[in-house]
């Protein structure tokens, strides 16, 4: 099948064509892209002996900091990077369509939130607005844009301004919704108190190397606090994805029509589950839109499902800086 044909499929999968048309994904993968092609030889995995979901092999994230990770020949239009570590490879994602990443971000906001023009957008991502190469940024600005109002803005540090903008929209009774990294809503929360009625907070996490570690809860907590909010939501993607899953309590997430989520067992990565159990593993995700690159991610996550078709993320794994070159033969 054509790569347009499977682009048309993306955003219309229910339930019932998700298989389908992910096994369609792996096979247009399994032929064009030369080093997933070359991961699933080594594991014996090919489109004649695939035959449901929990099969695909699913291509460790790593793959993404020492490989170009790409399905087909192409000149990306856009290159996202990882924020990276001190001690490891930043991740780089060529985007293919940049038309595919914005479909993807603006059905997911509708279905989740509603139109970005009833919203005002707000964001507190200082680590991420001091690059260029963010995709988180670049989702931000897309809803902005799709948002037209004026009073849209990002904040650096400038917590009293981000204090005042939230004042006089609660006053205005005005939908918001605020993104921001962990460290720097607790931040805001501990240098000002504002009950917030009509703002959605969204936390993308984010506290490694800014300050304390506290647990998700301890956080969630902090805001609720501060803010006078009985929730916080959370959004879980990352660069090496075009589609981003979001929770609205509990930290449980909720991923899109076109993302699935699976756990494997961290012994056993082959062994994949797809049905919802109280079973903790690693998570691997199938993001259909990832169609110029790789649908099939075997992420450093350790998550369970929940009861209601959704997953919660517990950690990481402490050996998630594997490099993936190191997994392909020579």
């Amino acid at each position: 099948m054509t790569r347009e044909k499977l682009r048309r499929k993306i955003f219309r999968v229910d339930e019932e064509s998700f298989e389908k048309t992910a096994l369609e994904i792996f096979q247009f993968q399994f032929e064009n892209n030369s080093i997933y092609r070359q991961f699933c030889l080594l594991l014996g995995k090919t489109p004649e002996n695939v035959y449901h979901i929990q099969e695909i092999p699913f291509l460790p994230v790593e793959f993404f900091r020492d490989q170009e990770v790409i399905t087909g020949s192409f000149k990306p239009q856009k290159i996202f990077v990882s924020s990276g570590t001190t001690d490891s490879k930043a991740s780089r994602h060529l985007v293919r369509d940049l038309e595919l990443y914005e479909e993807s971000y603006l059905v997911c906001f509708e279905n989740f939130f509603g139109n970005p023009a009833d919203f005002v957008i707000l964001a507190l991502l200082p680590s991420y607005l001091e690059r260029s190469d963010s995709s988180l940024i670049f989702m931000v600005e897309g809803l902005m844009k799709k948002s037209g109002r004026s009073e849209n803005g990002f904040f650096l540090y400038d917590h009293k301004s981000l204090y005042k903008k939230l004042l006089d929209l609660e006053t205005a009774q005005q939908k918001t919704w605020l993104i921001g990294v962990s460290f720097a809503l607790l931040e805001f929360a501990e240098r000002f108190s504002i009950p917030l009625q009509y703002t959605t907070i969204i936390e993308t996490g984010g506290m490694k190397g800014r300050r304390e570690e506290i647990t998700r809860e301890e956080l969630h907590a902090a805001l609720e606090r501060s803010f006078s909010m009985k929730r916080i939501a959370g959004e879980y993607g990352m660069t090496e994805l075009l589609s981003q899953a979001y929770s609205f309590s509990d930290g449980k997430f909720q991923p899109p029509p076109w993302m699935k989520i699976l756990l494997r067992d961290v012994n056993d990565p082959a062994s994949v589950n797809a049905k919802v159990s109280k079973t903790s593993g690693a998570i691997n995700v199938i993001d259909l839109a990832n169609l110029d690159s790789c649908s099939f991610i075997a992420t450093s996550d350790i998550g369970k499902f929940n009861g209601d078709s959704g997953f919660e993320v517990l950690g990481r794994m402490d050996y998630s800086d594997v490099r993936g070159c190191n997994l392909l033969l020579d």
